[in-house]
């Protein structure tokens, strides 16, 4: 199939809504890191291309966009691999997004933090760039705001949008070239949502 969309943009940009909201255009099925989560073979596969031994064609059968990690620590790649991709960044406020991080994706009972195997391979790798600093917003802010900037250097602007889910439909069909439709944009996986699961994850594990 090959990809047609690269989303760039890092984890709780509102990745989770742009994957509803591609799939809903067309631009689906959208890989997502809840892809990699319920499937450990996806997962090595992953681990494979953090080592240098990536197949784009494996990892990406079936689906015709990707947004989320671990995809947007491959844009560069994955937009030489795929030329005719449109790429999708997306973006927020950096000090909200770091705000929202730290109760999600990288709070103390997050599954990115607490990885069984094979996943404590793939979060080594994923959380690599910053993993000794994740709970350092400076540091954080920076590496999200130099990501934004890296992205826009190199992506050459008939090809890029900067987005933020906020905006709703109209920017990002005009971008794909479809029609706006009469339903309101998915806004989901919000910090309470993200809560909920991980609590109930973690109710479900068997003591040790």
């Amino acid at each position: 199939m090959g990809l047609r969309v690269i989303g760039s943009g890092v984890g709780r940009t509102g990745t989770n809504s742009l994957k509803l909201a591609l799939e809903q255009l067309g631009f689906g099925p959208c890989h997502h890191m809840t892809d990699v989560l319920a499937d450990p073979e996806r997962a090595l596969m992953w681990i494979d291309a953090f080592e240098g031994r990536a197949n784009w064609d494996a990892i990406f059968k079936g689906y015709s966009s990707v947004v989320d990690a671990p995809g947007c620590r491959f844009w560069r790649e994955l937009a030489e691999q795929y030329p005719q991709a449109k790429v999708l960044h997306s973006v927020r406020d950096a000090d909200e997004w770091f705000d929202s991080t730290q109760t999600s994706v990288f709070a103390p009972d997050s599954r990115s933090l607490n990885p069984e195997p094979p996943y404590d391979r793939f979060f080594a790798h994923n959380l690599r760039p910053f993993r000794e600093h994740i709970h350092d917003r400076s540091f954080m802010t920076d590496y999200f705001r130099r990501h934004s900037i890296e992205v826009e250097r190199t992506i050459s602007k008939d090809r890029l949008l900067v987005y933020e889910v906020g905006q709703g439909w109209e920017p990002l069909c005009g971008f794909l070239g479809v029609p706006v439709p009469e339903v309101p944009f998915p806004l989901t996986n919000t910090r309470q949502e993200y809560a909920a699961r991980t609590s109930a994850r973690n109710a479900t594990r068997t003591p040790s």
